[in-house]
């Protein structure tokens, strides 16, 4: 049996939060590959949603339709408390069977957390039982507020597999901007500050709501990078490898973000297209906000990246199709080993609820 991950990845705005699940086992391969030489020694299987906007009900049916949750919404492979409640128990569910979710905080978080509640309704001020209490849960003593800064960031930095030479993702809300002042060390900087501003905002008293209040902006003692992440330059509100028409221009700054950064793809959301994932520039970017919420009247989508090495028979050169056995082929149990040869494969899928759809497919040898 091959050693499975599977990564959940999910991009916040006001419950959009982009979350990456890892599970355990993995799924029988697809049917359209054949068994590979010795088997797969290592498969990962990376779904990430992006901008869900608190429509829990539409949350619940993309993870199902991702084959992520079973019918009764737990683990199996609009009020934005109760999306939030249900990232915390699948946080949970998928530790304990050997899974992973990681949450990102985007743009309409932070806006809660100082006080912008521009697109907070009345409904749901009074599921919190008033503003007082929904200061209170949003503030560092309550339950909301402890688990942002317990376990959600602004980016993350994703390998593809546990090896030193993995290929690697960047995900954040936004677009990420090559010129942001404190793009590296990557993600950590960034992480840094995000975590410090979301203390600050999140330290009682908190800000009195806009509206019906004046907007009071920033925190009392936010400093100059703090603000520059907040700007809309940073990574919770940029959109410029989504909206600018111009691929050269977009493409130049990805492969500055692939040098800088050194990573394989940039994904984020935030800028929706309501028929289907955007990938550019040979799918090194992907913008998988496709407007899930009811609001918005989009499809329903998730990122798929399956990601698997399988090993090279030491008396077998590279082939044309790596899927294609050779005559004495087995599937024994292979331990990954450093020096040695795999074929490293990477499959991109859009997912919808009328199937698949390929975005990339990478397949090289490789030697770890």
């Amino acid at each position: 049996m091959p050693t499975p991950t599977r990564i959940l990845l999910l991009l916040a705005a006001a419950a959009a939060t982009l979350f990456f699940l890892f599970w355990r086992p993995s799924p029988p391969p697809p049917s359209d590959t054949a068994p590979s030489p010795g088997g797969e020694a290592f498969r990962q299987r990376l779904v990430a949603i992006g901008d869900l906007h608190g429509d829990i009900n539409n949350a619940k049916r993309v993870l199902r339709m991702a084959g992520l949750t079973d019918k009764t919404d737990h683990w199996a492979g609009g009020n934005d408390i109760f999306i939030y409640e249900l990232w915390y128990r699948l946080r949970g569910e998928a530790s304990a069977v050997g899974g992973r979710v990681i949450n990102l905080l985007g743009n309409h978080e932070v806006m809660n957390a100082i006080g912008d509640w521009r697109y907070v309704t009345q409904a749901d001020i009074k599921h919190w039982g008033g503003v007082e209490n929904r200061q209170h849960e949003l503030s560092k003593e309550g339950w909301l507020g402890k688990d942002w800064l317990a376990n959600y960031s602004i980016s993350a930095l994703v390998p593809l597999s546990p090896f030193p030479s993995a290929p690697t993702l960047s995900f954040q809300h936004g677009s990420l901007r090559p010129s942001f002042p404190n793009l590296t060390p990557y993600p950590d900087a960034i992480n840094r500050l995000g975590h410090s501003l979301l203390t600050r905002a999140l330290t009682p008293p908190l800000a009195k709501p806009y509206p019906p209040n004046p907007y009071s902006g920033l925190p009392a003692g936010t400093t100059r990078e703090e603000a520059e992440l907040y700007d809309g330059g940073g990574p919770l509100w940029w959109r410029g490898l989504a909206d600018v028409e111009d691929d050269r221009i977009v493409c130049g700054w990805a492969k500055e973000l692939q040098e800088k950064i050194g990573v394989r793809r940039v994904i984020g959301g935030h800028t929706p297209d309501f028929d289907k994932i955007v990938h550019r520039c040979n799918a090194s970017v992907i913008i998988i906000d496709t407007g899930i919420s009811y609001a918005y009247g989009g499809v329903l989508s998730a990122l798929e990246i399956i990601y698997t090495l399988t090993p090279v028979p030491k008396d077998d050169a590279h082939r044309q199709d790596p899927f294609v056995a050779p005559g004495n082929g087995t599937d024994a149990p292979h331990v990954l080993r450093a020096g040695e040869k795999y074929i490293e494969r990477e499959e991109v899928n859009a997912i919808y609820q009328t199937g698949k759809k390929r975005i990339a497919l990478e397949v090289r040898q490789i030697v770890l």
